[in-house]
């Protein structure tokens, strides 16, 4: 049996604020339950972050971040232009998606995914169009960067089923593929037994 995978990845990108095709919303915010709603994590929170990260990441095999420190998340997540953008449902946190500033007016989706009990429910296309909205505007909250001229993305086939379609629905181009083997990675959600 290998210890390998054939995995496929995507690089993807917008290069202009017109690009965005925007989902509609999730659903309308109820005032008596709070209902969806996204909000920036203005105070970096290394275990907070984790937190999102582990939850979403988990049966998508995300695993790079896993033996950070907290010393690193710390490093990453107070970097100018880094941003982390909560969706609520109800009071409960059900996904997010980090924005990276980079060189050259760039913003990266560095990470974006749902708690696996919130997927199918629409939630996902419209934090997705809410998190690149703000990539494109993110010099407004950031004066010291030059307004974001390219935001891109990349996707992999270990990650969800509708994950591509989603960014490409959101106004996405494809602009490299790569297929190669990597090592297998265990799968079983946050904790053990957990799916």
């Amino acid at each position: 049996m290998s210890n390998t995978v054939t995995v496929t990845t995507w690089s993807l990108e917008q290069t202009s604020p017109a690009d965005l095709r925007p989902s509609a919303p999730a659903m309308e915010p109820d005032p008596a339950t709070g209902g969806v709603r996204i909000v920036r994590a203005e105070v970096p929170s290394p275990e907070f972050s984790r937190f999102l990260y582990t939850s979403v990441g988990a049966d998508c095999a995300w695993t790079d971040r896993l033996p950070w420190t907290y010393e690193q998340w710390r490093a990453c997540l107070d970097r100018p232009g880094t941003e982390t953008w909560v969706v609520w449902d109800q009071g409960t946190p059900a996904g997010y998606i980090e924005l990276d500033a980079q060189d050259e007016a760039q913003v990266e989706i560095a990470y974006f995914g749902l708690l696996p009990a919130f997927r199918g429910r629409r939630i996902g296309g419209h934090l997705l169009s809410f998190g690149i909205a703000r990539a494109w505007d993110l010099a407004e909250r950031w004066p010291e960067r030059t307004p974001t001229k390219r935001v891109w993305v990349h996707t992999c086939s270990l990650d969800g089923p509708h994950a591509l379609a989603n960014y490409e629905r959101r106004g996405f181009r494809i602009f490299r593929t790569e297929t190669g083997e990597e090592e297998k990675r265990p799968i079983d959600g946050p904790w053990p037994g957990a799916h």
